[in-house]
């Protein structure tokens, strides 16, 4: 875990997930939390209880490839707590996407435990509508039957 050294008074965000695959509304909520901090680091969480499609490489190497023209946004892997990787590399604030109400509930409860263990506030940005039923499992399964997922992904990716 390398990213970019903070600046004083810069405003870091982590965005973690596990991104098996990174979708269009993930590209969505980095996008527009770029108009509210200065920089946003995709962080990519290792769970051994999880059984991703997609290598750990191969989605740090989309998501860099993605963002390849913004230097704004960074790539890291890490298997620790998210407010313990927020502090070590120095950023404030936790990004999440919430599509439902459901996702809200999940995200308040986790949030208040953040902020209750660092201090770190989390942002929720809410999914555009056309994005709000779109997810990675949405998109796993589809590929799982052959399906071309491709308006579901960020421009100029490609899965299969």
């Amino acid at each position: 875990m390398t990213p970019k050294s903070p600046t004083y008074n810069t405003r870091i965000a982590v965005f973690p997930g596990t991104f098996d695959p990174f979708t269009i509304g993930h590209y969505s909520v980095v996008m527009r939390a770029l108009d509210m901090f200065d920089n946003i680091i995709v962080a990519i969480g290792i769970n051994d209880t999880k059984n991703p499609c997609f290598t750990v490489q191969t989605r740090c190497d989309i998501i860099r490839k993605v963002f390849a023209n913004e230097p704004r946004v960074s790539v890291v892997t890490y298997s620790a707590l998210t407010v313990d990787v927020a502090r070590e590399i120095g950023a404030k604030y936790i990004l999440r996407g919430v599509r439902t109400a459901q996702d809200f509930e999940f995200e308040k409860n986790l949030a208040d435990i953040n902020r209750n263990l660092s201090g770190i506030e989390t942002v929720l940005l809410y999914s555009l509508p056309e994005h709000a039923f779109i997810s990675s499992s949405v998109v796993r399964e589809l590929l799982r039957y052959g399906r071309d997922v491709t308006e579901f992904l960020p421009p100029g990716v490609k899965l299969q």
